[in-house]
């Protein structure tokens, strides 16, 4: 009892085995024209199937063999060989063409079974370039399902030309939309070396496209890819190069600045004195700006570098501006009251020129009291 368990456990695993194993397998495949096809090319397509050569049958009598194209009055040419005599059957037209396993069901042990086909057709017309079967083979079980494994595909891209007319269309006006970009930077004095390189590769790009025979089209498709890429990667080039180019502008009042600063702290003695702090504190705030923005390119935030580097010029003009109106207050007279720090700063300027005027009426009046005195005094011998 239990050998004959294990006998018919045995056997279903074995016919699970066989239908997991392809009836047929496909060879010589050859496609004239190859490549990509523009609509309404003739196409000849030749192909051998060849049939299991292990098991009891070639291929199951239930079963059936069911090839599909996508080719326009396609006409199915075939041949059966066994053991290698040919057997001609009947041309037959239509996208679809199936073979009855009774037809192709022989002994696997003493038959050696092939088909040998020929389709012939033209390449359908598409409304978008897309890819379309050249020949489909699979086998169907007798309920018309398709078995797990057993089909085999053979596709082809077939263009649709007006694609690549409204593809080059597109091409030459993103060129030219990035042409108006780099003119506009290059007039702000912005570096736009790369940007051009990038421009010129776009050019070539889209001329070689122009120039492709109908055959390449798919080739042409491949090189108007190219070109938004190239341009996309000539944008990243200038969105920096103008980053880079906000942030050398705003270096320069941070750097007149400093020069400032430097100048009174050793040339005025002013390290100390609390009239140069803040502007001091205004300059670090825009060198730190600078060092950000400086990150920020390098981290390919070109935005956010030149939003930073606006702010450092800002701070650094300011800075800049208040250092050279320092200078000048300092270079403008002695101000005897400049070492009192910030008691001194607010007598400076408008308040000392009233503290002297004050003096000098004070001595003009003390003089004519005395000049009065002495010319009594004369007067009384």
């Amino acid at each position: 009892m239990k050998g004959f368990i294990r006998f018919i456990l045995l056997a279903v695993f074995l016919a699970m085995c066989v239908q997991m194993v392809w009836a047929f397998s496909l060879s010589t495949v050859s496609v004239n024209p190859t490549g990509s096809l523009t609509p309404g090319t003739p196409v000849v397509v030749a192909f051998t199937i060849n049939f299991a050569s292990s098991g009891s049958d070639t291929f199951p009598s239930t079963d059936t063999l069911q090839l599909l194209t996508d080719l326009d009055k396609p006409q199915w040419t075939y041949t059966l060989i066994l053991n290698g005599v040919q057997n001609a059957r009947p041309p037959a037209g239509g996208r679809s063409l199936q073979l009855s396993g009774w037809d192709l069901d022989y002994p696997a042990a003493s038959i050696e079974e092939s088909l040998a086909f020929t389709l012939e057709g033209n390449a359908p017309t598409v409304t978008s370039t897309s890819n379309k079967t050249l020949i489909d083979i699979v086998e169907l079980d007798q309920n018309a399902n398709p078995l797990p494994n057993s089909e085999v595909t053979y596709t082809t891209l077939v263009i649709n030309t007006g694609d690549v007319a409204a593809g080059i269309s597109s091409a030459n006006d993103a060129l030219q939309a990035y042409r108006a970009l780099i003119d506009e930077k290059s007039a702000l004095g912005v570096d736009t070396s790369a940007a051009e390189a990038q421009y010129n590769q776009a050019q070539q790009q889209i001329a070689a496209a122009q120039a492709l025979p109908t055959s390449q089209y798919a080739d042409a498709v491949n090189d108007l890819a190219a070109v938004n890429t190239t341009i996309q990667t000539g944008m990243t080039a200038l969105d920096q190069a103008w980053a880079q180019k906000t942030v050398a502008d705003a270096q320069v009042p941070v750097n007149n600045a400093e020069s400032v600063i430097t100048y009174l702290q050793v040339n005025k003695s002013l390290s100390n004195d609390a009239r140069l702090s803040p502007i001091v504190a205004e300059h670090e705030i825009a060198a730190s700006y600078i060092t950000n923005a400086n990150n920020a390119i390098t981290s390919g935030n070109y935005d956010q570098a030149r939003t930073i580097a606006q702010q450092a010029f800002t701070e650094g003009n300011k800075s800049y501006n208040d250092a050279v109106a320092l200078n000048q207050t300092v270079n403008s007279g002695f101000n005897p009251l400049a070492g009192l720090g910030s008691i001194g700063s607010i007598f400076s300027s408008g308040v000392l020129v009233i503290v002297v005027v004050v003096i000098v009426v004070v001595l003009v009046v003390v003089g004519i009291i005395i000049y009065r005195k002495r010319s009594r005094w004369d007067e009384l011998g």
